[in-house]
């Protein structure tokens, strides 16, 4: 048996219905100018010129058949050097390595046996 309570009458929800979405989204330059009065702090990244950025290197791409990659650590002076000399002479990078490698080849083999000078920054 079901107990209700009689005194509960069912709801007849048919008069309502839903609202209309009504779009107010005010014009930017409004949303601005009430920002600003406000003193509203944008959450916009400001464009910072880093000084990596000011000396960016142009890029280099270029389809030599070099397909094998080769990271190392070097100071900055060795790599401002590095590129200077491929840039002076208008070589690829990997062309300049493997010039750089055959320097030193030659140099190691010539059986030179003065004393080389020191690496610089090594003393």
């Amino acid at each position: 048996m079901r107990y209700q309570c009689h005194c509960y009458k069912p709801l007849d929800l048919s008069g309502f219905a839903p609202r209309a979405a009504e779009k107010r989204i005010p014009p930017p330059d409004k949303v601005k100018t009430i920002s600003e009065a406000a003193n509203f702090v944008s959450r916009e990244p400001k464009r910072q010129t880093s000084p990596r950025e000011t000396t960016r290197l142009e890029a280099r791409r270029y389809r030599t058949g070099r397909n094998v990659q080769l990271n190392i650590k070097a100071t900055a002076d060795a790599v401002e050097r590095f590129y200077r000399i491929a840039d002076s002479n208008r070589w690829v990078l990997g062309e300049t390595f493997e010039r750089a490698v055959a320097a030193l080849d030659r140099d190691l083999t010539s059986g030179d046996t003065r004393q080389r000078a020191p690496i610089q920054g090594k003393g």
